[in-house]
């Protein structure tokens, strides 16, 4: 089946006026983000997400029933390489993690109810949510390892935990929380899913965990890592999401397009490093000479763009599988993506700032951020070595060892056989000599 990443005229009309709208209104307001704070941010971005909206382009991972475009894949990675050049672009466009991971579990596994009091109102940019399932004290590499536990009380469940790194919890009106309901069952069956709200007794959001990304800022920021504590926290029956001991097929569902969109959303991050990179090699001069005329910088260049072309290509590739062949089918292209995309995203960045020596690497560039970025997109969605151990037992699904235990490409074992095979032919050659 030939690969096919072709859109019609009218939808790579829509992404021309995206590249045009990221680049003249959203990222100016980047610079302006660390003086506005959270909710300022909200209502600046308010006018831009109207004209999103009027574009047709608003939360478009969805179905249209849900107020969405059900774009696939192809499409949703060629608009994710646009808005990832900006971290604010997502929150503009609709589709920001984890509200956009959120509202497709929403879609796929919600209630009626649970759709009309948080799926909907979440696309309308009334509510946020947060996605509770990375513990301190467990893995996160293994989420069969969670300890946060829910047990059934009174016709509802008390959950108990202690979770980190849940994406945007100290804004959320509500929070996504997987928690083991089944101890006993097989391991990818023992945790499910449940919407929390924010303020019910028990949640304790603790704190914004700093990080590299985000070091010294202040809690409640958009963009954050919350530290919560679940102490008896009760919720209704209806509290559960999906069935129970669904909660990891769930979050695999949701996490496949994901990383999809994350890989895409690195590529525009890489872009916009690599014409930070090719414009400081024609305008900066060392050594007798602009940048550019030195073979190390040429090299950056190319190399730099054979990476970016090679990601995008395989990142593509997976979009496409999985709009023609199901999540399932494209498990081990989705897998690759994550652990190369990112290399390259830091490698391009890296050389970037480098070039700009010691404005890279102040804060009047953006290149420092990025570069800190970069280094955790080594770490969510799973770290690297779990995606490389993913790819490489699923490619060696397709050999098996020699049963002799003699390599098949085994010169004196072929030279023998190969004998054997042309005997005749051999004897005429020897006779005719």
């Amino acid at each position: 089946m030939a690969w096919d990443f072709s859109t019609e005229p009218e939808f790579e009309a829509q992404l021309q006026w995206m590249r045009e709208f990221v680049r003249e209104q959203i990222w100016p307001l980047e610079t302006l983000y660390p003086e506005l704070g959270w909710e300022n941010l909200r209502r600046a971005s308010a006018p831009l997400q109207d004209e999103v909206r009027a574009r047709g382009l608003w939360a478009a991972h969805l179905d249209p029933e849900l107020g969405g475009q059900g774009f696939g894949q192809v499409k949703l990675g060629l608009m994710h390489e646009i808005l990832g050049s900006s971290p604010i672009a997502p929150l503009v466009f609709g589709n920001a993690a984890p509200d956009s991971g959120n509202s497709e579990i929403l879609a796929l596994a919600g209630t009626e109810e649970q759709k009309e009091r948080y799926l909907h109102p979440l696309l309308a940019g009334d509510l946020k949510s947060g996605f509770s399932m990375t513990e301190p004290e467990t893995a996160g590499s293994d989420p069969t390892l969670l300890a946060t536990r829910a047990v059934r009380d009174s016709g509802g469940w008390v959950i108990d935990g202690h979770k980190w790194f849940t994406s945007n919890g100290s804004i959320a009106d509500f929070l996504i929380v997987m928690a083991v309901t089944d101890p006993d069952a097989r391991p990818h069956q023992r945790a499910s899913m449940f919407i929390v709200d924010v303020d019910t007794p028990g949640v304790e959001v603790v704190r914004d965990v700093a990080t590299m990304e985000h070091p010294y800022e202040s809690f409640g920021r958009y963009g954050n890592h919350a530290e919560i504590r679940y102490t008896g926290v009760r919720v209704g029956s209806g509290a559960l999401l999906g069935p129970e001991g669904g909660g990891f097929l769930m979050a695999q569902q949701r996490l496949g397009p994901g990383r999809i969109h994350h890989c895409m959303r690195w590529l525009g991050v890489a872009r916009r490093a690599f014409d930070m990179l090719c414009e400081r090699s024609l305008y900066r001069e060392s050594h007798g000479g602009p940048l550019a005329s030195h073979q190390t910088v040429q090299n950056w260049i190319a190399d730099s763009e054979a990476e970016m072309t090679a990601a995008r290509l395989m990142t593509l590739h997976a979009a496409w599988r999985m709009d023609t062949e199901g999540v399932a089918a494209a498990r081990k292209d989705i897998a690759l993506i994550k652990f190369y995309g990112a290399r390259v995203l830091h490698d391009v960045i890296d050389r970037a700032l480098q070039a700009h020596g010691g404005l890279g690497y102040s804060c009047d560039l953006p290149l420092e951020a990025m570069y800190r970025f970069a280094r955790a997109a080594r770490i969510y969605d799973g770290p690297d070595e779990v995606h490389r151990a993913s790819v490489a037992r699923q490619v060696l699904r397709g050999y098996q060892a020699p049963e002799d235990g003699v390599p098949s490409e085994f010169i004196p074992a072929r030279r023998e056989a190969a004998r054997r095979q042309f005997a005749d032919a051999l004897d005429a050659i020897t006779a005719n000599d």
